[in-house]
This record gives C-alpha cells, structure tokens and sequence, in this order.
C-alpha cells in the first residue's frame, strides 16, 4: 500500500472526457437494435449483467415484479422533451419525484429473484465471470434516455462517488478501505461504463457482448493492475489516479440453459463485494475483501447447466497482472454454483489463481466461497469466507542476514528467524446482515475477520476484527446516501493508524450520483 502524496494528474481526468465522446459514438449505431431480442422470447431484452463476485445493478431496477418468472418493469425515459440538458434535468426530476413511466414487465429464463432492487445493489445473487444468464437487462439509463437511445444495445453509463469521514486515527485508516485517508473528503470514483450485453434470455443462437470502463478517482489504489498504468501507483505514488479496470468481450452460445466465454480484464471470483461503488452494500469494505485479488487477465467459461447448476472454468496470467508483464503465470479458475429451488439459498465455490504459488506480484493462491441466504422478504444475509498463500515470501522481520529483496508493490512477510522465505498464510471470514424497509431504505450490520498469519497482506501480522452498522437511503433510483459507523480492533499487535493503535473509531458518508 502507497500511501504518500503527489498532484492528482488533471492529465487523467480528462480522458474520461474523451472517453465520454467516443462513447456516444458508438451508442448512435445501434439505437433499436433491441428490437431483434423480442422476436426470440416475446418480451425478453438483453440480458443485465450481473458483476463479477458481486450483486449489481447499476443504475436503474425498479423493486416490484422482479420475480414469478418476470423482471421488473423499467422506468422509461420516454416523453422528455426539449434538448439533451433539457431531457436530462426531465429526468432525474420525474425520478425524484417518482413520476417515471414504467414499461411492461419482462420474461426471465432464471429462478425467482430472491431480493428487491433497489433497495438492493442487485435482484439476483452475483457470480463472477460472466452476465447473468437468463436475466433480462432491467435497466434504463439517464444519460441514454437524455440522447434518445434508451432501446439502443451499446450503452453508457457511469456514476461518480465522493465520501466524507471521521476518524480516530490520524495518520492512516488502512486496512480500513478504501477510504484509507483519515478525516477528509474524497473523490472517490468517476466511472464511465461503455458496454453492449448478450441477449442470454433466448437459446436459440449466437450473441456477443462488450464492456469497457473508464476509473478515475481515490479508489484506483485498490484496482490498480500491473502493466495497466501501474506507474501511477508503483513508481509515482499519486494519490488520484485512472484505471481501464473492466475490458472484455462476452460470446454467448445457446449449451444446456446457456454458455458464456469472457475475454479480457475482469473482476476476480468469487466475493460479495468489488470495485464499483454502487454495487456493494455498503460505503467501505471488510477486511476480508481489502486484501484479496481484485482482477484477472485471462479467459472464463460459464456453463448453466441448470436452473439450478452452473460450472465455470478459466486461465488468466494471474492475479493484478497484465500478461505481458514479467509475473505473469498461467493460473487456472475452477467455479461451482448451486442455488436451491426456492433460490432462497445460493452457494458459490472458487479455486482461482491456482499455479505453483511461488512469490509474486499478488500471486495468492485463493480459495474462496460465498453462500447467500434469504429469511424472508425483508431479511437476508451474506457470508463469505477464503483461505489464501504465497510460498517463497522474502523475509521482512529483520531477523535474518542478508534478507531478498522484496518486489516492488509486493509485501514481505514475517518469517521465523533464519529463514530467508517462508510460505505466508491467511483465512478470513465475513457477514452481511441486511433489512429492507422499502424500495428506497435498508439497513445492515457487518462482521468481519482476518487473521493475517505473516503480515503479507496488511504489512502488520496478527488478526484483526471489525463490525459496521450501516444504511443505504435512495432518492428516486439515481442518488444513493449511505452512511456508516465502523469500529476494528487488532488483537495481536498494533494495526492501525501505522502501527501505532489496537483500535479505530470510523464514521463515513459516500453519495453516489448516477447517469
């Protein structure tokens, strides 16, 4: 982790901009192109992607009808008037004010979806690696319905993030994230999303999909990849940089209840949580999701085998590492996915990254599995829990002569003495509890541990807990506030506010605007 300052880089700020024209560009070739999806399945539209290892859905799914073999019906820019600023302000007015129009309900080739969005980032339980397959795309974009294109295939859309927190640490709030900086406010995410979804609702041909981000913001320290503009963090430690954190093509074949293969930079599996801020629960991250991997390079297959069973299988050049930098290592990602009948239970099973283990740059050995629970219609719960390793980690203890030098961006670990290298372990373990209010209102409590075996992963060795209280309030389905109180404790060594504290007292506030 880099935590010293430097100039944010306007210079990156602006190729949002540019990305933003090209975009448009592109959306204007394809403006009815969904038409053809309703002649496969009456009623169906492209399919919504679900993010990878997360529930997502950005930005727009209404919370009724998302169930019974229907998604819900959209809300429809349909009707604004005047000019592109003209029909945007429309927009979010009708959406704040709850007067957007909504379209027929959708068919759906999937089970019953066991959750409300919004309130929720998603309706379905998240897999990673590939849209939801048999999900009807279920949302409505501001910023497309501003440019007349709501039926168009190709879309952009994006949000931006800014949080404000109180801290008790001074220095560093680390492995709090990703609001590591105490007592200030941030830009946390400017994201721009340029994406066309398979139509994986039919199984009656072929269909293909893209996706393409534009990051910039605070939050790029944690997405950062190496040999994708990693000099920004590595070599020049900038406090603000830009990421491409997502880009992929998905081909969609119509095996068993469908096949998806991705191709290029995607989110690594499984979680309940990742980059993008609108698709978590909450403001700031566990422990658990802090020090894992975050993407992967590479090729994934996903299998529906049933409503009920779904089988992935990849290679990616491992994790946080483009394929053509040294650390490279052919990995493989071998996934098992089970949701029961009622979809009221999903469990979600992951070996990614597996090779030879050896130290590298965030060459973790990661097993991981998630399972979901629905109680009922206003309860459910999250729980995840992964083991992880390196072999081979040079020694950092000072407790050895003439240590190996450790890579750069790539921790040590804290070997016995005399040991050169050492094999460094960790396991942790979160819960999400979560209580739905309304459509626009829900609550939730977070616990979460870690124990960081070797102090490969947070840089202090011991094990470390913390439990969070927070909220999530909507207005219309475009603005989201969610504010937080989070306390962690380390109970082996002093953790926190650069090793100096057992304890962090947090109080934080992001609001997430969309388009």
């Amino acid at each position: 982790m880099h935590l010293s300052g430097t100039k944010y880089g306007s210079a990156r700020l602006a190729c949002l901009g540019f990305f933003l024209v090209c975009a448009t560009s592109a959306v204007a070739q394809e403006s009815v192109e969904a038409k053809e999806v309703a002649s496969d399945i009456s009623g169906a539209v492209a399919t919504h992607e679900t993010n990878e290892g997360t529930m997502y859905n950005v930005p727009l799914v209404p919370a009724e009808l998302q169930k019974h073999g229907t998604t819900a019906a959209q809300t429809s820019g349909a009707g604004l008037q005047g000019n592109f600023f003209q029909r945007l302000g429309e927009f979010y007015w009708r959406d704040w004010t709850g007067k957007l129009p909504s379209t027929p309900a959708t068919e759906r080739r999937a089970l019953d979806a066991p959750l409300d969005s919004p309130p929720f980032p998603s309706s379905d339980w998240g897999y990673g690696g590939s849209p939801a397959i048999g999900v009807p795309d279920g949302s409505v974009y501001p910023l497309m319905s501003a440019l007349g294109k709501e039926n168009s295939r190709s879309k952009i859309y994006g949000w931006v993030a800014g949080s404000v927190n109180a801290s008790t640490s001074s220095k560093n709030n680390f492995p709090l994230s990703y609001d590591i900086f105490p007592n200030r406010v941030e830009m946390n995410q400017a994201v721009i999303y340029i994406e066309r979804l398979p139509n994986t609702v039919q199984k009656t041909h072929f269909d293909w999909g893209y996706h393409v981000t534009a990051f910039y913001g605070i939050d790029y320290r944690f997405t950062t990849a190496k040999g994708y503009f990693s000099q920004q963090l590595l070599q020049k430690n900038h406090i603000y940089g830009f990421d491409p954190v997502l880009e992929y093509v998905d081909l969609y074949f119509p095996v068993k209840e469908g096949l998806n293969i991705r191709i290029g930079r995607f989110l690594s599996v499984p979680g309940i949580e990742a980059q993008l801020a609108p698709n978590n629960y909450n403001m700031t991250h566990s422990l658990l999701y802090t020090i894992d991997p975050f993407t992967d390079t590479g090729a994934i297959a996903t299998l529906k085998l049933t409503k009920q069973w779904i089988v992935q299988a990849g290679i990616s050049a491992g994790h946080d590492v483009a394929p053509w930098t040294v650390d490279r290592k052919p990995s493989a990602i071998a996934c098992l996915d089970y949701s029961t009948a009622s979809n009221h239970d999903n469990f979600y099973a992951c070996a990614n990254g597996i090779n030879d283990g050896k130290y590298a740059y965030n060459n973790l050995q990661d097993y991981d599995g998630t399972w979901y629970h629905r109680f009922n219609a206003k309860w459910h719960m999250a729980t995840e829990a992964w083991y992880m390793y390196e072999t081979g980690v040079p020694n950092v203890a000072g407790n050895v002569a003439n240590p190996v030098a450790t890579e750069l961006g790539a921790n040590g670990a804290f070997c016995a003495a005399g040991q050169l290298r050492c094999t460094a372990p960790e396991y942790a373990f979160v819960n999400y509890v979560n209580r739905e209010f309304n459509s626009k209102l829900f609550v939730g409590f977070r616990s979460d541990f870690l124990d960081d075996k070797k102090g490969q992963r947070t840089g202090i060795r011991g094990k470390y807990t913390e439990n969070t209280l927070y909220a999530t309030k909507y207005i219309g389905t475009t603005v989201m506030l969610r504010p937080e109180v989070r306390f962690d404790h380390s109970w082996d060594n002093r953790g926190y506010d650069n090793g100096t504290a057992r304890n962090q007292f947090f109080f934080g506030m992001d609001l997430i605007y969309k388009f």
